[in-house]
């Protein structure tokens, strides 16, 4: 996903939408997408929000105890959550919960109610809530090295994904200009098939070569085929004239013979 914020709600309505067998727990997105209602919005909803944040050192970090002792850490966390407001509003967030739960309300229309300024005093509990989980974000991406690897591997992912989609996409840098909502589904439609399109593609003749590979007596390691992408399409034709028609053998099931890598070499 995009870092915007409202692009992260967007992701959130999808989350509560999915119909199909996965449980999805954590979303990973990049700065522009994080605020402290949105982490409280996914805390509520028992979801793990993980941004890849570039502006860190900007980040405030909180404190429910003015008093306690936090080590090194008091000079850092030197700001206070305001327990008391989310106290006097936990019944109310408990119900945008279930309000998002049931379908009753979407989390991309939600802050637009509730969160125009002046902020309410519901809308400035939801913010005290979600520096709560912001803080232990922060503090794991600190100290867990595995953590920091997990949202920057996701991350790397993503921006190949959408390094395919703008060139997919064609002219005008990946941007949809129609200024009505049709028109930008009946191109996002399209968008969508020829990336699975390539990408089940790419899936489908690595695992060939892999298996080839292996079937000559060659050393390939697991560690190897794991950062193996199905996102890379140098060798997609993009442009030019395109011809449907299928070879007998492709209609029956067979696939396209594999290269022999010293001739691409020499090519």
């Amino acid at each position: 996903m995009p870092g915007t914020l409202r692009d992260s709600l967007y992701a959130l309505d999808g989350l509560l939408e999915q119909n199909t067998s996965l449980k999805p727990q954590r979303l990973i997105s990049d700065t522009g997408a994080s605020s402290e209602m949105v982490f409280g919005l996914f805390r509520l909803l028992s979801y793990q929000f993980s941004p890849l944040l570039a502006d860190i050192a900007e980040r405030r970090y909180w404190r429910m105890d003015r008093g306690a002792d936090y080590g090194k850490l008091n000079a850092l966390a030197a700001h206070r959550i305001d327990t008391r407001l989310i106290a006097a509003h936990w019944d109310d967030l408990l119900r945008i919960a279930g309000s998002l739960v049931t379908g009753t309300v979407k989390a991309s229309e939600l802050l637009k109610v509730i969160g125009v300024k002046p902020k309410g005093s519901l809308a400035r509990a939801l913010e005290a809530f979600g520096r709560v989980p912001a803080t232990l974000h922060l503090l794991t991406y600190h100290d867990d090295p595995q953590y920091r690897r997990t949202i920057g591997t996701q991350r790397n992912m993503q921006e190949a994904r959408h390094s395919l989609v703008r060139a997919v996409f064609g002219g005008r840098r990946g941007e949809l200009r129609q200024p009505y909502r049709a028109g930008r589904e009946d191109q996002l439609g399209p968008l969508g098939l020829v990336l699975n399109a390539i990408t089940l593609w790419n899936s489908r003749y690595l695992g060939l070569a892999v298996e080839h590979l292996r079937a000559q007596g060659c050393e390939v390691r697991d560690e190897d085929v794991e950062r193996l992408s199905p996102l890379r399409f140098e060798h997609i034709h993009l442009e030019g004239r395109y011809a449907f028609t299928l070879a007998e053998a492709v209609k029956q099931g067979g696939l396209r013979p594999l290269r022999d890598p010293d001739d691409v070499l020499h090519e």
